[in-house]
């Protein structure tokens, strides 16, 4: 985002890893894998950069920049 690109969209890694961590320690528990349930991400990082969409001649939404995680200015 940084760089110059417009918006980013995608999981939140820190929770992933922290899915992964509780997997792994069901697992080393003595849970089978099989029987451990794999769950779908809960929370996407949403981030727009207002600086390149004012550059593009674009208006981002004020709901949809509000919602956002991360706004860069």
């Amino acid at each position: 985002m940084e760089a110059g690109a417009l918006m980013s969209y995608g999981v939140n890694l820190v929770d992933v890893f922290r899915d992964i961590a509780a997997f792994v320690d069901q697992i080393a528990r003595g849970a089978k894998v099989g029987d451990v349930p794999m769950r779908a991400p809960s929370h996407f990082h949403t981030a727009f950069n207002l600086k390149t969409a004012t550059a593009l001649g674009l208006a981002l939404s004020p709901t949809l920049v509000a919602r956002a995680d991360e706004v860069i200015e």
